[in-house]
């Protein structure tokens, strides 16, 4: 029963996803002619047409992701490659702790190959053809392989923690497993700041002047107190903009791409630090935080029933039973059965959006935040109209025309 359950899932899950990306697709096509009235003024043909086109572009390529991504799923499963993967390791490295991790680690590998043409063709030919891509091949190896090291290098003994938690601390283990993870997660994002982002780009002090001196001004204000106003080099890998806070308690840092600072003004970059503020006045990361721990409780209890469920495994095209097998045949199936929570997750983030747009406009002034939302939305051809039902499985931010008149209303 399981396997058909499974299959008719997947064949759902995918219908609906090319579905939403096909709608999505010839909804920005049939308005790519005219720039829509509320930003007439501010956005020129031409910038709108390119957006457009650069959303058809990569949604076209995410269909195709979609499939492969499908057919690779059952490959893993149905069709036996899990298992094939999990024999490998054993004849690579015997019985034990080693031939899990090296399962783990030759599974993630030949996913990442899978996966490499995507990225590849996203990177070199769509991010490049507009304008977009600054890496190099050699940068772009350089850092695939730097991501692979610091995967392994964090990955591994987390994965065997968790194994021998799992082993070891009896029919309850998912409990202390999940606690584990979380703290993992937590101490993630206090060291990801100072230990892993510098392995990948240069994060420079914001020098002395107005800017910093406005800056220093807002946070006083908005009384947040941060461990230091950082400006990242962006630039050398991609020409869009952004800026975001990393961290939490004394950890916390405010960081700008140099392309973001390049492109807004004073009044803007305060309105976009400002927006970044209302997510701390508002608790939006410790919310999230509490409803990511909170399913993933769940979810690790479900692999506390199923791992002792001979079926579980039979039905998926597995047939040795393990922890390690048990935990990778569920990371890889459950995506399938927790799509439909998609909306769900989408609603809160937009939720969260227009919250701190608006602790932004109460801070500043909802016409800085505007400007600045217009040329973010130009620069980086993020189209000004989406597919509404698309939008709601997937855009974390509201659409552009629903946020600016949420803002003008302010």
């Amino acid at each position: 029963m399981l396997t058909e359950i499974f299959v008719l899932a997947l064949v759902l899950t995918t219908g609906v996803r090319l579905w939403l990306a096909t709608r999505h697709r010839a909804h920005i096509a049939a308005h790519r002619a005219e720039v829509p009235q509320a930003f007439r003024d501010s956005i020129p043909l031409d910038a709108h047409q390119k957006a457009a086109d650069y959303t058809m572009a990569r949604v076209s390529l995410a269909r195709a992701d979609v499939v492969v991504s499908a057919l690779w799923l059952l490959v893993l499963t149905l069709g036996g490659g899990l298992q094939w993967f999990y024999d490998l390791a054993g004849n690579l490295a015997g019985d034990g702790l080693l031939r899990d991790l090296v399962f783990v680690g030759v599974l993630t590998l030949a996913s990442g190959v899978i996966d490499l043409p995507f990225t590849l063709y996203r990177t070199f030919v769509v991010e490049a053809r507009f304008g977009f891509n600054k890496m190099t091949p050699a940068m772009f190896f350089g850092d695939l392989i730097k991501h692979g090291l610091v995967a392994a290098a964090i990955g591994a003994p987390v994965l065997a923690a968790v194994l021998w938690i799992m082993d070891s601390l009896g029919s309850a283990w998912w409990v202390y497993a999940w606690a584990f993870w979380l703290a993992f997660s937590l101490a993630a994002m206090l060291l990801y700041p100072t230990l892993i982002a510098p392995l990948f780009n240069k994060f420079e002090p914001m020098p002395e002047g107005e800017l910093r001196s406005r800056i220093e001004g807002l946070l006083e204000r908005c009384g947040f107190r941060a461990d230091g106003l950082f400006v990242m080099d962006g630039s050398r890998r991609s020409a869009h903009g952004n800026a975001y806070f990393t961290g939490f308690g004394k950890g916390k840092r405010i960081v700008f791409f140099d392309t973001l600072l390049n492109r807004l003004g004073g009044d803007e970059i305060e309105a976009v630090l400002a927006h970044e503020l209302g997510h701390y006045k508002h608790h939006h990361i410790w919310k999230r935080v509490a409803l990511i721990g909170g399913g993933s409780l769940a979810f690790f209890a479900l692999l506390g029933w199923l791992i002792d469920q001979p079926w579980f495994y039979e039905q998926l095209g597995v047939s040795s039973q393990g922890n390690v097998i048990a935990l990778m045949l569920f990371a890889l199936v459950m995506p399938v059965f927790s799509f439909p929570l998609s909306p769900i997750m989408s609603l809160m983030s937009r939720k969260h959006e227009f919250e701190a747009d608006a602790y932004a406009a109460a801070q500043t002034r909802s016409g800085w935040l505007v400007s600045a939302l217009v040329k973010l939305y130009r620069d980086n051809a993020s189209t000004l109209t989406p597919d509404p039902l698309y939008s709601s499985f997937y855009d974390s931010h509201p659409p552009a025309a629903l946020r600016v008149a949420k803002l003008q209303t302010l």
